[in-house]
């Protein structure tokens, strides 16, 4: 089994930022690039679990090169290269750590608005719609008697705030949105968020998977072309169901972490730090459903 990385230690590079699952280096001499690290840390409810899920880092890896290399003709990204070889000579000392896990990327200026696209309701959108009483959530008059988990005629683009560490990322209309980076930015961001959900639920549905939602985030390069950054259509940033058991009007199975918030959903916790500790094996069923998710999309 994969030794499990909790978190990298890369003393010659400098440590910019741990996230909830990556840590991001800037690299001395090289300016323009940066160097991402998919450690196996999980978190459900915006908590970090105290326990890694061994191999996670580099599947999540795996699943976000595949798209990456998929939408490529749709907009461009960050990639440069996942080849250790082809990392800066400072960065090929830890390449124990790097191998198959890591991604040198080009450095943008992230915009700080998360891109969520939804084919269908679920999750804080059906929550939202059971509320609103009229179908009007989130400046959207979405269709009047949807089920839990029933599809969008078409599907709709709802940007959340980038929330700081420890912080909930907040849903926000399109109109909040071109209030704070503008209607231009905006219009970029939803057309190209949909076109890239489009291709990849095409995709995904022939490989017996459902993208129910997902979120992408994005940046400007240096020449301030609108460019794909982070992770990419992964099981930590999307609802992936099996197409073979969908079934609308219920909560559906899923190879995302919706398996270990329902498992948490039963304990007595209340969602802050420390998170419970983690019997084994939902630790090992979390990793099979992101192992059977990068097995369907690469089949």
């Amino acid at each position: 089994m994969d030794t499990a990385i909790i978190a990298t230690n890369c003393p010659a590079l400098k440590l910019l930022n741990r996230g909830k699952v990556r840590d991001m280096y800037a690299i001395p001499g090289h300016d323009d690039k940066l160097l991402m690290v998919a450690t196996d840390r999980i978190s459900a409810f915006d908590v970090i679990m105290a326990e890694p899920v061994p191999g996670k880092g580099r599947l999540l890896t795996a699943i976000s090169l595949f798209w990456f290399d998929l939408l490529r003709d749709v907009m461009p990204n960050h990639l440069i290269t996942a080849n250790v070889d082809q990392y800066p000579e400072v960065c090929r000392q830890y390449g124990e750590q790097l191998e198959g896990r890591s991604m040198l990327v080009k450095k943008s200026r992230v915009v700080p608005i998360e891109c969520i696209v939804r084919g269908y309701i679920s999750g804080s959108l059906w929550s939202a719609y059971k509320k609103s009483g009229d179908g009007r959530v989130l400046g959207l008059d979405l269709p009047a008697g949807m089920q839990e988990s029933a599809p969008f005629p078409e599907p709709i683009f709802t940007p959340s705030t980038k929330a700081e560490a420890g912080m909930h990322d907040e849903n926000i209309s399109l109109e909040t949105m071109r209030q704070q980076v503008g209607a231009e930015l905006t219009d970029k961001m939803a057309a190209a968020s949909i076109a890239l959900y489009r291709k990849a639920a095409d995709y995904a549905r022939g490989q017996g998977i459902i993208i129910a939602d997902t979120k992408f985030e994005m940046g400007l390069d240096a020449d301030g072309v609108l460019t794909l950054v982070d992770e990419v259509l992964t099981p930590d940033s999307s609802r992936f169901w099996p197409l073979e058991s969908y079934r609308p009007g219920q909560g559906q199975p899923s190879f995302d972490k919706q398996f270990l918030r329902d498992y948490l959903a039963t304990l007595d916790w209340n969602r802050k730090a420390p998170a419970p500790p983690l019997p084994p094996e939902i630790l090992q069923k979390t990793a099979a459903r992101y192992q059977e998710a990068l097995k369907r999309l690469t089949a």
